[in-house]
């Protein structure tokens, strides 16, 4: 029994690296999937910052069989000469000290990506071991450590021929849930990495599938772009700065394209700022004085007209990256630049030189400002829709469509919102939903494919409004999770084409007009199983064939039936409940934004009106789809 009294003896005193194997989540975010990832990526930006000081050419990353990975780079080589203050190698206080790097003055690096010099040694804490070998001096270098606490000291052991950096290591099972690490997830940002550093080859392979990818793009930010964009028309060739203005590089590639989709990514230090921040502010603001100025001088606007800023982004691919001493981080995710003085220098570069461009290029100028125009009249057409809708009471009001069967809490935190494919379905969800927090909403047929349509065609659909009616967040730029009236929006579809066409067209819908859901974590799939096998009195639901091979073996086959479901209204309501909305017994997937470049990519691939791409991506991936109903 405690007595209440509180001394010295109470406060733990954390020795060495082990805060950080006491609260990894402090230090990665969390140890999931993002977490065990987060590791390679910071040795990786240790890599790059050698790129970008011009001391590294190429980096290598290895998946090998038993899930640790290799990070090798050509730079100078951590030091290994003793440090003054720890009288250890220095390398060694990298791995084994926070808050030990080479970024904390401009002597090393004027620049860096690498976070506040935290990375190498929350990777050693969180590692069942690393090995560091440094290449420099005309010899091998080589310290090894176990969850963070050196186990064999510096030595040397052999002669080398050029100088480097190759860290190796395997995340410690005792830290993360799971451990397999994601080729697809790296491979997407060291693309991007290597579109940023545009004269970096970023080597990735994978020793338990032999996949192999070689990224070196000269072009950099211009191929970038044109990346982005593989799916859609452009209207023209890029436009491409760089320039260096008080100490800060500035570099801007843009282009316009068919689409009525804005995609704008930007970057501080290779770092992407998914939450933008000053240099997307300003490049904003002489984006849209640049095109005004412009269409005034060449009589194409009228003096009493001014576009938008909407209207001058309709159908823009850009990238913007800074490059700076200080970088400020702020927002929910430390992803916004917040350097105030940054904005006036990309806006003044980026005015000058695109306005430039623009007088340059006058076919060009007139193309941009005729489809600036064009978006002009659709805005005002969509803001009429939207006027007429809120006197309806639709958008912006306590009624609600005729579908939806609501549920009774209001607590948004524990409401469910399923979007249900199919009459059948949506019956069968209605009877054995929990009505206390479960609402339905049957969709008829598949909704506008919003990839193909501007925003005012999108806002007269009737599927759509439903939707958006019922949410209650909002569209556009309105789109506010706050206002939402689930914070849980399930979508539930059939397991075969048209369940997977109609679930590829919400998010389509979600990702382009109501992304600020995605981002709060509100969207999810269900997952309805896809078997039904029964064995005398004993009925499984099996959700993968996988599980149906593994179930198969353990009952041997007689008296076994297996019922394939293509269709949720094969199942009853109880059955329904049970498998797929019951919270203790149902698997629901969220979806989230991990790459943001690649999702807008993918979306334009699989949605968009170019059918060459379309048919290379389904030809790369056919081997990876699961579960086909032909």
């Amino acid at each position: 029994m405690s007595n209440g009294k509180y001394s010295a003896e109470d406060i733990k005193v954390l020795r060495g690296l082990e805060a950080v194997r006491k609260r990894p989540a402090m230090y990665i975010g969390d140890v999931g999937k993002r977490g065990l990832h987060h590791l390679i990526f910071e040795l990786v930006d240790n890599a790059i910052d050698e790129a970008l000081a011009g001391y590294a050419s190429t980096i290598r990353v290895v998946i090998h069989k038993d899930e640790s990975i290799t990070v090798e780079d050509d730079g100078r080589g951590i030091p290994v000469d003793i440090h003054p203050e720890l009288k250890v190698p220095a390398v060694e206080v990298v791995f084994s000290t926070l808050h030990a790097g080479g970024k904390f003055d401009s002597k090393a690096y004027r620049i860096s990506g690498g976070l506040h010099g935290v990375g190498a040694s929350v990777v050693n804490a969180l590692s069942e071991w690393l090995i560091a070998e440094v290449m420099r001096d005309g010899k091998i270098y080589r310290i090894s450590f176990r969850r963070g606490e050196k186990e064999k000291p510096l030595e040397v052991i052999g002669e080398a021929s050029s100088t480097g950096t190759r860290i190796t290591f395997k995340p410690d099972p005792q830290i993360f849930k799971k451990t397999e690490i994601d080729y697809q997830l790296l491979r997407e940002r060291l693309r991007e990495l290597a579109f940023l550093v545009d004269n970096t080859k970023i080597i990735l392979e994978d020793e338990r599938t032999g996949e192999r990818d070689e990224f070196h793009y000269e072009g950099g930010l211009i191929e970038f772009v044109k990346y982005l964009d593989e799916a859609r028309q452009a209207l023209h060739e890029p436009f491409h700065m760089k320039t260096l203005r008080n100490d800060v590089e500035i570099e801007i590639a843009l282009e316009y394209n068919n689409s009525f989709v804005e995609t704008l990514l930007t970057f501080a230090n290779t770092i992407n700022t998914h939450e933008g921040g000053t240099h997307l502010s300003g490049f904003k603001a002489a984006l849209t004085k640049a095109l005004n100025d412009y269409g005034k001088k060449m009589g194409i606007l009228k003096e009493n007209v001014s576009l938008t800023g909407d209207d001058v982004r309709e159908g823009l691919t850009a990238v913007i990256h800074v490059k700076l001493r200080d970088p400020q981080f702020e927002g929910q995710t430390k992803t916004k630049l917040g350097n105030g003085y940054i904005k006036g220098l990309v806006e003044s570069a980026f005015y000058e030189r695109f306005y430039r461009f623009l007088d340059e290029n006058p076919r060009v100028a007139q193309l941009i400002l005729d489809k600036a125009l064009l978006a002009a009249r659709s805005r005002e057409a969509a803001r009429k829709a939207r006027e007429l809708t809120r006197r309806k009471s639709f958008l912006e009001s306590d009624s609600l469509p005729g579908k939806l069967a609501d549920c009774t809490s209001r607590d948004p935190s524990e409401s469910e919102l399923f979007i249900v494919e199919g009459e059948s379905a949506g019956g069968s969800a209605k009877q054995g939903r929990n009505r206390e927090f479960q609402a339905i909403l049957p969709l008829k047929g598949k909704i506008l494919n919003v990839e193909k349509a501007r925003f005012d065609k999108a806002l007269a659909n009737e599927e759509i409004k439903t939707i958006v009616s019922a949410i209650g967040a909002g569209l556009g730029d309105e789109c506010d999770p706050g206002k939402a009236r689930y914070h849980r929006i399930i979508i539930m579809t059939d397991a075969d084409v048209d369940g997977s066409h109609i679930r590829t067209l919400l998010l389509t819908l979600f990702y382009r007009f109501m992304r600020p859901l995605i981002e709060a974590g509100f969207i999810y799939i269900a997952t309805p199983p896809l078997y039904r096998v029964k064995k005398g009195k004993k009925e499984i639901y099996l959700y993968s064939d996988e599980e149906l091979e593994e179930t198969l073996k353990e009952l041997g086959t007689d008296g076994v039936t297996i019922q394939r479901y293509k269709g949720l209204g094969e199942m009853n309501a109880e059955q329904l409940w049970e498998t797929t909305m019951n919270p203790e017994t149902r698997t629901l997937k969220k979806v989230t934004m991990e790459d943001a470049a690649e999702a807008d990519r993918l979306f334009s691939i699989l949605m968009g009106d170019k059918v060459e791409p379309r048919r290379k991506f389904i030809q790369e991936n056919a081997k990876k789809a699961v579960n086909i109903d032909v």
